[in-house]
């Protein structure tokens, strides 16, 4: 047995990153939706974010096919879940911003399940 301690190496999060056709257009959306500037812009690849703190990622890919939630054929891959205060207002703004709403909202009461502009599903919610 090793008396040997170690530590574990610092991991930090740099982003997360979304896969779609358009990055250009998916930052301008979700940068207008969390006040977050563009850090790094490329044709393939934007990140939006500040200094010192996790961004987004948005990377162009070509043959990109949407999620279908909820029908599983194409699987919805991840999604972010967004607090906010006032459902109907945080709805009515994303949705202004080029989101779009799927026919299923399982629990409309506390969550409302959104599309961004390249099909994914995203969450606004009251909870903490």
């Amino acid at each position: 047995m090793s008396t040997e301690i170690t530590t574990a190496p610092a991991i930090r999060l740099l982003s997360i990153d979304f896969d779609c056709p358009d990055p250009v257009e998916l930052a301008r959306f979700y940068g207008e939706a969390l006040g977050l500037p563009v850090v790094y812009s490329s044709d393939d690849f934007v990140l939006l974010g500040r200094e010192g703190s996790p961004g987004l990622g948005f990377i162009r890919v070509a043959d990109y096919r949407p999620p279908t939630w909820p029908d599983p054929s194409q699987g919805k891959q991840a999604h972010m879940e967004l607090g906010v205060e006032d459902l109907e207002a945080a709805q009515a703004r994303m949705l202004a911003l080029g989101a779009t709403e799927p026919p299923v909202q399982p629990h409309p009461e506390e969550r409302r399940v959104l599309l961004d502009p390249a099909g994914h599903p995203f969450c606004i919610s009251t909870q903490s």
